[in-house]
């Protein structure tokens, strides 16, 4: 109850407009983005092989060539796959750091400062949380940039709302509620011990800037 409190204290202290900025910030973001990460999932799994036989091979010569090839062939509009699970992933960060700062108050309740293990420890585990709370739009994310499938000709459109609810649904009826999953393990490996460095290494900044700024202020008077 105490931690959960916590994390409310921390939510109740940010302003509905910085929220509102930040969150238009994000979209622009991904919508100007997410083109460029269709292209590169494409091109990482070109040549790969795969059981599917819906899935139809593809042959890019590069950047621009994917470009032209994915509007020439499944609209422009293709290039916007996946967007809406980009949009739910911006819940990702707000869940880490949510966790973070909850845990960094009850543990700062119990000793005046934290230390670096301590800093690297709760990141860690803020990001493990995030990660695997959101994951199952990490895994729709990329089937909808894929998106190389052949389609219904009526229905090509694979970025809406709808389809991403469909593919969840999809992958929980074939493969249990496991398949949402698939994967885990190497994006924990590749996400949380950068969230760990990275809060480490901000907590270190934040400290160093307050001692400058505190000996600046003792001098003055």
């Amino acid at each position: 109850m105490r931690f959960l409190k916590g994390v409310a204290n921390v939510l109740a202290q940010s302003t509905l407009d910085s929220e509102a900025l930040e969150g238009l910030f994000l979209k622009r973001t991904v919508l100007l983005t997410t083109p460029l990460w269709v292209v590169n999932t494409r091109l990482k799994l070109q040549g790969a092989k795969f059981r599917n036989e819906d899935i139809v091979p593809t042959n890019y010569k590069g950047i621009i060539d994917a470009f032209h090839q994915i509007i020439r062939d499944e609209g422009i509009s293709a290039l916007w796959n996946g967007t809406v699970p980009s949009l739910l992933l911006v819940f990702n960060l707000a869940i880490q750091f949510m966790f973070y700062e909850g845990l960094k108050r009850q543990l700062l309740k119990k000793q005046m400062k934290l230390s670096s293990l301590d800093v690297f420890i709760i990141g860690a585990v803020a990001k493990a949380t995030a990660t695997r709370l959101t994951y199952p739009m990490h895994t729709v994310q990329s089937i909808l940039r894929f998106g190389h499938h052949r389609l219904n000709p009526e229905n090509r459109t694979l970025g809406n709302l709808w389809n991403t609810l469909y593919l969840l649904y999809e992958r929980v009826r074939r493969f249990g509620i496991l398949g949402l999953y698939k994967g885990l393990e190497a994006k924990l490996l590749q996400t949380v011990l950068t969230a760990a460095l990275m809060f480490l290494v901000y907590e270190k900044l934040t400290a160093a800037t307050f001692t400058v700024v505190g000996l600046k202020r003792a001098h003055k008077h």
